[in-house]
C-alpha cells in the first residue's frame, strides 16, 4: 500500500528538524493520550470483569447456584427424599440440605446481628470457600450440639478465640402468658473461617445441622436446600428439570441469575457506562492527532507543491499524511496495550505499594466486598480496545491527510 519513497518522506516528517519542534510535541502528546488512555480503558475493564467474576464465585461458593426453599415456616420434613431426587438430575452436581435463620450474637460486651446457617459437618467440608479458608481451629470438632464456626471479621470484633463462647438469641422464641421469651443459647467457637468476602466473614455463622434444628425448633426439617450444578451460566435448564422432578411438592425453586439478577445487573451497566466514559480520553486524543497533522499540513504546504511538482499525485501526498498519523495512533495504542496488560498482570502489588506509600486504604473490603484487587484480562476486551483506539486514530487522519493531498502547487508556490 506504501511504497518506498512515501515511507522515506512521512519518516523524515516524523523527524522534527529546527523550527518544527512544536508540531513534534503536540504529535508526542497524542501519542501520550492514546497510549494512556488505552491503558486506562484495558486496567479498568480488567478490574470490572475481575470484580464481577470473583464476587460471583465468592456468592455462588457459599449460597450454591440454586435453591429449593420450603413454602411453609415448618420447613422441608421431607428433605432426603428431595435431595435424593435433584442429586439424581442431570448437571447436578450436589444437593446440601441446610437450615437458616437470622440471629442476634451477642459476646464480650458486643451485639450485632447475623446469620445462622445449619449444615452437617461433611456438606461443610465440601465447601471449598470455608473448608478451604480455616484461619484457626478445625472442621473435625464441628460436631455436637454446642460447636460452631464464624468469620474472622466477626471473631476480630467480638474478640473471639477457639474455645471462646458466643451467645445466639432467636426472636422466635416460646410464647408464654407474658409474650414472647426469645430463644437463648451459647456455642462454643471451634474453627473461624474467612470466606474473603467481608459480608460473609462478618455476618455468617455455621452450627452443624441438629444443633440448629433444636434452636431454631424445627426438628427434622430444613428451611431449603442448596443445590451446585456443572454449568452455572446455564442453571435455567437444571431449573426446568428440578421443578418438574418436584412438581407438586410444597416447594419453590430460585437460581442465582434470580436472586442477584438486580445486582450484576448494575455491575454490567457500570461496566458499560465507564467503557464509554473512557473511550472519551482516546477521542480526545485523536483530536490531537487531527490538530497535530493539520499543522504538519500547514507547516509543510511548500514541501507538498515541490513533490507535486516533481510527479507525487494526489494519492501519494494523502498516503504520506495518513503514515505519518497512523504512526502515533498505532504506536500509542501498542505502548498503550503492553502497559495496561502488564499493570493488569501485578495490579494487586501495585495496590499495596500505593497503599503503603499514602498510608490510605485503596480498597476498603467493607466497601467494595472483597478483600483484595481483582484484575480479569479478557482477551476479547483487549482487542476490542485496541480495534477501537486504532479505528479512531486512523479515522482522525483522513481529513488533514485529504487537505494536504488537496493543495495546489501552483498556489502554494506562487509567492516563493
Amino acid at each position: 500500500m506504501f511504497d518506498a519513497f512515501e515511507r522515506a518522506v512521512a519518516g523524515r516528517y516524523l523527524r522534527a528538524r529546527r523550527g518544527e519542534r512544536f508540531v513534534s510535541v503536540i504529535a508526542a502528546f497524542s501519542l501520550i493520550g492514546i497510549a494512556l488512555g488505552v491503558a486506562t480503558l484495558i486496567i479498568v475493564m480488567a478490574v470490572m470483569s475481575g470484580f464481577k467474576d470473583d464476587l460471583l464465585s465468592r456468592i455462588l461458593g457459599l449460597n450454591g447456584h440454586l435453591g429449593v426453599y420450603a413454602n411453609s415456616s415448618e420447613g422441608m420434613t421431607d428433605y432426603p427424599d428431595i435431595a435424593a431426587k435433584i442429586r439424581a438430575l442431570p448437571g447436578v452436581v450436589s444437593a446440601t440440605p441446610v437450615i437458616e435463620g437470622q440471629v442476634l450474637l451477642a459476646g464480650r460486651g458486643q451485639n450485632s446481628g447475623g446469620l445462622v446457617r445449619g449444615i452437617t459437618q461433611e456438606d461443610l467440608r465440601t465447601l471449598p470457600s470455608i473448608a478451604g479458608n480455616i484461619r484457626a481451629g478445625s472442621l473435625d470438632d464441628f460436631t455436637g450440639n454446642d460447636a460452631i464456626a464464624v468469620g474472622l471479621t466477626l471473631a476480630q470484633r467480638f474478640g473471639l478465640e477457639v474455645g471462646s463462647k458466643i451467645t445466639l438469641l432467636s426472636p422466635d422464641g416460646a410464647v408464654t402468658a407474658f409474650g414472647t421469651v426469645p430463644r437463648v443459647r451459647a456455642y462454643r467457637v471451634v474453627a473461624i473461617f474467612q470466606a474473603g468476602m467481608n459480608e460473609y466473614d462478618s455476618t455468617f455463622t455455621f452450627l452443624p445441622l441438629a444443633a440448629a434444628q433444636v434452636f431454631f425448633q424445627k426438628p427434622g426439617a430444613v428451611t431449603q436446600i442448596e443445590v451446585m450444578v456443572h454449568d452455572p451460566e446455564h442453571v435455567a435448564t437444571v431449573n426446568r428439570e428440578i421443578r418438574d422432578a418436584l412438581a407438586g411438592q410444597a416447594v419453590r425453586v430460585i437460581d442465582w441469575t434470580q436472586s442477584n439478577d438486580s445486582f450484576f445487573a448494575a455491575v454490567q451497566v457500570e461496566q458499560n457506562v465507564m467503557f464509554l466514559i473512557l473511550t472519551l480520553i482516546i477521542l480526545v486524543a485523536a483530536f490531537n492527532v487531527v490538530s497535530s497533522l493539520i499543522m504538519m499540513v500547514k507547516d509543510k504546504t511548500r514541501d507538498i507543491a515541490v513533490l507535486r511538482t516533481l510527479g507525487a499525485g494526489r494519492g501519494a501526498i494523502m498516503r504520506i499524511f495518513l503514515m505519518c498519523g497512523a504512526s502515533v495512533g498505532i504506536t500509542g495504542t501498542f505502548v498503550g496495550t503492553v502497559l495496561g496488560v502488564l499493570f493488569c498482570w501485578d495490579i494487586e502489588r501495585v495496590r499495596l505499594l500505593l497503599q503503603s506509600a499514602t498510608g490510605t486504604t485503596l480498597f476498603d473490603p467493607t466497601v467494595y466486598y472483597l478483600e483484595h484487587l481483582p484484575a480479569k484480562l479478557d482477551p476479547a476486551t483487549v482487542l476490542q480496545v485496541v480495534a477501537m483506539a486504532l479505528v479512531l486514530s486512523l479515522l482522525a487522519t483522513l481529513y488533514p491527510s485529504w487537505r494536504a493531498a488537496k493543495t495546489d502547487p501552483v498556489e502554494a508556490l506562487r509567492h516563493e
